[in-house]
């Protein structure tokens, strides 16, 4: 008697990796659009980062214009409008100058301790922009 055994089969077949292919390529088509272009959120995202910082600052330097009796100095820096309160930020962020990356717009000149709504504008392409609040200080 001789009795032949079969080898079991080892590895995919043609048809099973085309369809995993197949699938794969779906997959990727149909998740591609969400990725391609990231850049308005990234704007939005950075604009709208920048403008916390820039009402978080200016409420910090309110505070020691307080306990400073609003004397300029170490502890205050004057801020009456909405492009000043950039100097308030390390490294100082100019929102004023002509070819900035950032340009503020809202109240120009405020009494102190007066808050001031204002619009941080990302000059990019398309801009983008942010509200935050100022509050006048050192004045």
């Amino acid at each position: 008697m001789n009795i032949q055994m079969k080898s079991a089969q080892s590895g995919f077949t043609l048809i099973e990796l085309v369809v995993v292919i197949v699938i794969l390529g779906i997959l990727a088509a149909t998740a591609l659009p969400k990725f391609i272009d990231l850049t308005g959120n990234a704007n939005q995202a950075a604009v709208q980062g920048v403008a916390g910082g820039l009402s978080s600052a200016s409420s910090i330097n309110y505070g020691g214009c307080a306990v400073a009796n609003n004397a300029v100095g170490a502890t205050c820096t004057k801020v009456s409008s909405c492009a000043d309160a950039g100097s308030l930020l390390n490294p100082p962020l100019t929102l004023s100058s002509s070819p900035a990356q950032y340009s503020a717009t809202g109240t120009s000149s405020a009494a102190n301790g007066t808050s001031m709504a204002c619009t941080l504008v990302l000059n990019s392409s398309p801009a983008v922009s942010a509200a935050y609040t100022a509050i006048a200080a050192g004045n």
